[in-house]
This record gives C-alpha cells, sequence and structure tokens, in this order.
C-alpha cells in the first residue's frame, strides 16, 4: 500500500476505543492488506462498527493458509485446527491419499487445510448449504469439487462407500445460547452455521445418522463439539452402527469426535 496519511497509532486508537483487544495487531493487518488509503479508512471504520476482522481482511489464517471469507460467511475458528491434526494424522496411516469430504464446509477451510497437507493425490469434496459459503469454498478448493445442498444430498452418488476422511463442523450451539455468542458471531455469521437446536446436536445427529453410506470400510469421521457434548455425541455415533472416541485439546479448548466405520 502507499503511505498512508493515517497514522498507525490513530488506527490503533480508533480501534480500541471500539473495543478491539487485539488493536495494534489488527492494525497492523488493516494497514498490509489495504491497497490505498482511501480503502484503510473504510476497512477501519467497518472494523470499528463491528464487523469481524475476517470479513474486513477477504480472509482468514486457517493452519497456516490464508483462506478466503466473504462477508456473512463463517469464519474458520483456530479451535478447528485441532480437528485437522487428527484428521491428517488418520488420513496418513491409510497409506495412500484417501478420499476427503469437508462437510459443512463453510468457507472450505478444513478441506483446504488437509488437502494442502497431504499434497498432490487426495481428492477432496465440499458441501455447504450456504450459496455464499459455497462461493468462497469453490475459490479455497480450485483442486477440488465443491457442491451445494443440505448435508449428504448434495453429494454425487459417486461417493457412496468411499469417503476415507469426513471431516465435519457442523453447527453445535443450543438455540437458547445463540443469543450469549459475541456479537461478531450472531450478527455477522449465517444463524444456520450457528443454531444447532435444542441440545445443539440435531446436526451433528444427521452428519453421524447418514456417515455410514458414505463412509469406506475402515473410513473416519471426525466431528467437532464441545465437551460438554462430547459424551452424546459419542453414543450417537455408536448408536449408527459407528464406534467412537473423543478427543479433546485443552490448548485449543477444541474437541472432535472420532467415529469409524469398521473395516
Amino acid at each position: 500500500m502507499s503511505p498512508s496519511p493515517i497514522p498507525m497509532s490513530a488506527v490503533v486508537t480508533r480501534l480500541r476505543a471500539a473495543g478491539c483487544v487485539f488493536a495494534e495487531d489488527e492494525a497492523e493487518l488493516l494497514v498490509s492488506t489495504a491497497r490505498t488509503p482511501a480503502e484503510l479508512a473504510g476497512m477501519v471504520e467497518r472494523r470499528a462498527g463491528g464487523l469481524p476482522l475476517e470479513h474486513v481482511l477477504g480472509w482468514a489464517r486457517f493452519c497456516g493458509l490464508r483462506v478466503a471469507v466473504e462477508p456473512g460467511v463463517f469464519v474458520p475458528r483456530p479451535r478447528t485446527e485441532f480437528l485437522i491434526r487428527q484428521a491428517v494424522a488418520l488420513a496418513r496411516r491409510a497409506g495412500r491419499p484417501p478420499v476427503v469430504l469437508d462437510l459443512c464446509c463453510g468457507t472450505g477451510a478444513m478441506g483446504a487445510a488437509v488437502a494442502a497437507a497431504l499434497g498432490e493425490g487426495a481428492e477432496v469434496h465440499a458441501a455447504d448449504l450456504d450459496p455464499a459459503a459455497v462461493r468462497c469454498a469453490r475459490l479455497n478448493l480450485p483442486g477440488g469439487h465443491v457442491h451445494q445442498g443440505d448435508l449428504y444430498d448434495a453429494l454425487p452418488a459417486s461417493l457412496r462407500g468411499r469417503v476415507g476422511i469426513l471431516i465435519a463442523s457442523p453447527p453445535y450451539v443450543p438455540t437458547e445460547s445463540v443469543g450469549l455468542l459475541p456479537p461478531e458471531a450472531r450478527l455477522h455469521e449465517p444463524l444456520m452455521a450457528l443454531d444447532g437446536g435444542g441440545d445443539g446436536l440435531d446436526v451433528v445427529r444427521r452428519v453421524i445418522a447418514g456417515a455410514s453410506g458414505w463412509l469406506a470400510p475402515g473410513g473416519h469421521l471426525l466431528v467437532e463439539t464441545s465437551e460438554r457434548q462430547a459424551a452424546a455425541t459419542v453414543r450417537a455415533a455408536v448408536a449408527a452402527g459407528l464406534p467412537a472416541r473423543a478427543t479433546v485439546s485443552e490448548e485449543l479448548d477444541a474437541t472432535a469426535v472420532i467415529a469409524t466405520r469398521p473395516a
């Protein structure tokens, strides 16, 4: 960007006054991303007005990747990197790149991260109901296959029984708790990406119930959930014929349930 008439200190002060906890870091990102002083001024005001930083920038960092994020699309969370680590470890044990499916894909960040870790040879599919999310996913998965629709209804029949790694970060916030989310989430991200129904597990259960028909023998389903929902998620998987376990990262405050279709 050309030299800015807006001093960095003034950007920091404006962001701090708006309640941005990491004002210095955010100011550096805004200044380095803006192409003109006018664009910077607009970005600062949008951020000060409460728009998520990633929506202002047009991108987010996830697993070392720069992921495109449109306004109104769910922003990938750092805690989800824990699920990706588990998925990549399981995929590498398979010996050859498995077919990967990113369900409820949002920006496609999870599928992109797994594909980047596995390298060439991985066949990656992603699906989401939200048209804006699908547009983002197609940008972030140029070598993948992105489908629009409701969960498994979006997928081609040719995927049945072939998926080695199925990753999903469905909405899992209980309906009554959505109003307690930070304004950045509840005002600027789609409700369908947040609200998981009465106990938060409505969509999670649908993902689990349909997984067996799409997983290859020995294939793995990895679902992000909360620690207090983990036991119920494991029970749902076992009831669907998928032996399952929960794993937790205290560092990232993350919980994933890993279920496996018997070989």
